[in-house]
């Protein structure tokens, strides 16, 4: 009896110790938070390389493994990933930019359409109480505000971006020797790793990489196919801005059951300002694409790697959206995954132990 008081009294005194750290880590934020956010900057275009390494690598494992030598296995893989996104940013870049400039343009005119139908519906529900109109003259202004923030946003990202050359050209080198001096970094990682987590960390490493490598390389993939697509059917229809569309139905689309109909919302709101036959067409393409992508591309390409029941997918995307906004929506689901596997080692060792 005597030890199980114990026992819990040193549990609570860690958890009290972890709890000081913490407050006094937050309250020293001031003095951290500019080396983070350094860090974060000097990193990022190491973590951007290390992903396009593991994105990679295993396409040059399957060259490699057919008798092409590493060295040359690498050079073509590389030379059409990169030469494939430089000449769509090449082409790309300016038409996309110009899309998103003549968009913001023409908000006051899309606004001013909405405006027309708002007082229609004003009219019509006359004898709703005034409060009601209020509220939805507010929600409308609040969607211009966002939406015209959101397009100067990303105007001004996009230009910060091209103008950082230097790290733009770094990346691709920087993959290069990723992927060339793969098998020294993980050894390197073995000698590091204490011993008697050797074996289970390669096994938890596997199995990660089993269950989440599948679905993000599948996953964009099929982001790239749908977007695509997208913008070729928005443009042979006569659609307002199809590339700059194209592009978020094909990046929302990455997002699990919402991203369809998140990536819908902006088309078919500048479609219902065209008429209501370019409306039906839009928002049919869209839909069309996304029962493709649902019961052809998705089980085809992506399968289910994850092996995630729906509902802790959509409570994942909930939680996700509530604390990152977007990018929450698109970490969530890859994030579940790495923590289910982690308690299923935890678990595994814990059985092994006993």
């Amino acid at each position: 009896m005597e030890h199980s008081h114990l026992h819990f009294f040193v549990r609570l005194t860690k958890l009290l110790v972890v709890l000081v750290c913490l407050y006094f880590i937050v309250k020293l934020k001031s003095v951290w938070l500019p080396f983070l956010h350094l860090f974060i900057k000097i990193s990022t275009p190491f973590f951007i390389a290390a992903f396009i390494t593991y994105l990679l690598h295993p396409v040059v494992e399957y060259v490699h493994q057919r008798g092409m030598p590493r060295a040359f296995a690498i050079l073509l893989i590389y030379a059409i990933f990169f030469g494939g996104i430089g000449f769509a940013v090449y082409k790309g870049t300016p038409l996309f930019i110009a899309q998103l400039e003549d968009l913001n343009k023409s908000l006051p005119m899309f606004v001013r359409t909405y405006e027309q139908w708002t007082n229609v519906i004003h009219e019509q529900t006359a004898t709703w109480p005034y409060d009601v109109h209020q509220r939805i003259e507010a929600m409308i202004a609040e969607a211009e505000s966002f939406i015209s923030e959101a397009v100067t946003g990303t105007i001004i990202g996009l230009k910060q971006l091209i103008n950082r050359v230097i790290v733009l050209f770094i990346i691709p080198f920087i993959a290069f020797y990723m992927l060339k001096d793969v098998e020294l970094m993980k050894k390197a990682a073995w000698d590091l790793t204490p011993k008697k987590w050797r074996n289970e960390g390669v096994q938890f490493l596997r199995d990660v990489d089993r269950a989440l490598g599948g679905y993000i390389r599948g996953q964009l993939f099929v982001c790239l196919l749908i977007g695509t697509a997208a913008a070729l059917a928005f443009w042979l229809i006569g659609m307002k801005y199809p590339l700059l569309l194209g592009i978020i139905v094909g990046a929302t689309n990455v997002i699990p059951y919402f991203g369809p109909i998140i990536g819908a919302i902006p088309a078919a709101i500048i479609a219902a300002t065209v008429s209501v036959n370019m409306l039906f067409l839009t928002v049919g393409i869209v839909f069309l694409l996304q029962f493709i992508e649902g019961n052809i591309l998705s089980p085809l390409i992506v399968g289910k790697s994850l092996h995630l029941h729906p509902l802790i997918i959509m409570f994942s995307l909930f939680v996700g959206g509530e604390i990152g906004g977007v990018l929450g929506l698109i970490v969530a689901v890859p994030i579940v995954a790495i923590v289910k596997e982690t308690f299923m080692h935890i678990r595994a060792l814990k059985t092994t132990v006993h």
